[in-house]
């Protein structure tokens, strides 16, 4: 029975840094990341019940700490020392429920009463408190010492974060579901309009499912093309069978988006562009790109976890488009997910699984996952 925990320790998170900007992964062999034996964590109240994670999915803002590029901004949304791990399906310890994590530590979770203004309408992604409470610090579960996470042989967590999975779908399927969601809160936005997506990897893939999900539902009429960035071939087939009416290269996007938009260049700016971009990457090039080809007047989404980026805004004021941030989801969108989950087949997209002790190989795996021709890896504690 192990653990995988994250420490506060500078020195080695320097380390990680270096370590990671020669080799993505690589930060996992010097960084604040060790495994360890598990312990029996104390219930935060009498209404918490403890599980046995299945599975654990390795996602982007995982990597960002294991190789030392996570923003400063969540350090004191983060408590020490903690054990990642929040795309979670688990078992009940003592009762035959399978289920999966909603990881957000809202008011409610956390014995606060009353619950700020976005938990009071459901907003729990947007909650107010996730630093008070009787549980420390965390905007979520993976990332807060009180709660243990998805890395480990065990956990605690509320009933209010638990969503019983189908019997009809495989663990592979159920550990989907909570990437999924933030997907599928993404394409809440998606009006059937022309739609670009920058990035397919897992969270560009999973918000392409999610928009096509939507129009083949009949949730809004599809009227416009959705061109979605890939760079490796197994991305770019994946894309075709998940919706993409075109699938190019990141240096081909601005002529495709020029050609289906009837607009003109001007240096390196479209006249016109796409009334809707979404940036699936969250690095400088690909947010300056978004705002290169959205249309003006038009919004560039962020989903997932941008690092630290520097950024050219002149065409931001000028053109009056927007930025808007996207950030994890409501317990609504957990219930469309599974739906999204099922309609694609989703848990064909977890390419690889590891046992907790070889996490070295896992992350290295995960953090080169489109040029290994892959999407989602996770840890596997079934056999413990």
């Amino acid at each position: 029975m192990s653990r995988l925990v994250f420490s506060r320790k500078p020195a080695r998170f320097a380390a990680a840094r270096i370590a990671g900007s020669l080799m993505p992964g690589r930060g996992a062999t010097v960084g604040p990341l060790s495994l360890e034996s598990d312990e029996v964590l104390p219930l935060p109240g009498d209404e918490w019940i403890r599980l046995r994670p299945r599975l654990a999915g390795i996602c982007g803002s995982d990597l960002a700490l294991v190789d030392g590029t996570a923003s400063a901004y969540f350090d004191p949304l983060v408590s020490y020392p903690f054990t990642p791990g929040h795309e979670v399906v688990a078992d009940v310890e003592d009762s035959d429920r399978r289920v999966v994590l909603v990881p957000v530590l809202s008011c409610a979770v956390r014995g606060i009463d009353p619950v700020c203004s976005a938990c009071a309408v459901g907003a729990i992604n947007r909650c107010e408190r996730v630093a008070f409470g009787h549980v420390e610090s965390g905007l979520q579960t993976g990332f807060c010492t009180d709660t243990g996470g998805g890395w480990s042989s065990a956990m605690v967590a509320h009933p209010l974060q638990l969503v019983d999975v189908p019997a009809d779908l495989s663990d592979e399927a159920a550990v989907m579901i909570e990437p999924t969601a933030c997907a599928v809160h993404a394409a809440e936005r998606y009006d059937g309009g022309p739609t670009v997506i920058i990035g397919a990897g897992t969270v560009g893939l999973l918000t392409l499912a999610a928009i096509s999900a939507k129009a083949e539902s009949g949730g809004v009429d599809r009227r416009g093309a959705v061109i979605v960035t890939a760079r490796y071939p197994e991305q770019r087939r994946l894309a075709r069978e998940l919706g993409a009416d075109i699938v190019c290269a990141s240096d081909e996007l601005p002529r495709w988006v020029r050609s289906t938009t009837s607009s003109m260049l001007v240096g390196d700016q479209l006249t016109g562009g796409a009334p809707r971009v979404v940036d699936c990457v969250g690095s400088s090039d690909s947010i300056q790109q978004a705002l290169r080809v959205v249309a003006p007047g038009g919004e560039v989404q962020l989903v997932g976890m941008p690092g630290n980026v520097s950024l050219e805004l002149t065409s931001l004021w000028h053109r009056e488009s927007c930025v808007r941030g996207c950030y994890a989801y409501d317990r609504a969108d957990f219930e469309a997910a599974i739906e999204v989950v099922r309609r694609f087949d989703l848990g064909r997209l977890v390419s690889e699984t590891y046992p907790l002790k070889d996490f070295h190989d896992a992350l290295a795996h995960a953090a080169n996952a489109g040029r290994r021709g892959a999407v989602k890896i996770a840890f596997d504690m079934r056999g413990n």
